[in-house]
């Protein structure tokens, strides 16, 4: 299984990224999908999931209203929709899988699959 991440960039405070994930070596069905974020010196923190069908999404409250988690499965590929972006958004951000049993996700350690990383930087 590997997990590609696409789309960061350098962007101004307020503006907007769409940040994907492509999977291979199986589908994405059936499995729970998730975006985490990293500044160097702090722990991977959680920013939103979605499951297995696109249903049901769940958010960190300090993106709820401004970043939007979706996927395509016919695709093989999850999205991050960014906008109104804040210069304390910028960090490494991480997609991230693991079977979906019908549970909302947030923890590191409950995901089995890892992206590389995108670099999403926003200034100020």
């Amino acid at each position: 299984v590997q997990l590609v991440e696409s789309g960061g960039g350098l962007v101004q405070a307020g503006g907007s990224l769409r940040l994907s994930c492509a999977g291979s070596g199986r589908t994405f069905s059936g499995y729970i999908m998730a975006w985490f974020r990293q500044v160097p010196g702090k722990e991977r923190e959680f920013v939103a999931a979605v499951n297995w069908s696109g249903g049901r999404t769940y958010y960190a409250e300090s993106v709820k209203g401004r970043l939007t988690i979706s996927r395509d499965n016919a695709k093989n590929t999850l999205y991050l929709q960014m906008n109104g972006l804040k210069p304390e958004d910028t960090a490494v951000y991480y997609c991230a899988s693991t079977r979906d049993y019908g549970l909302a996700r947030r923890r590191v350690r409950e995901y089995d699959y890892w992206g590389q990383g995108t670099q999403v930087t926003v200034s100020s």
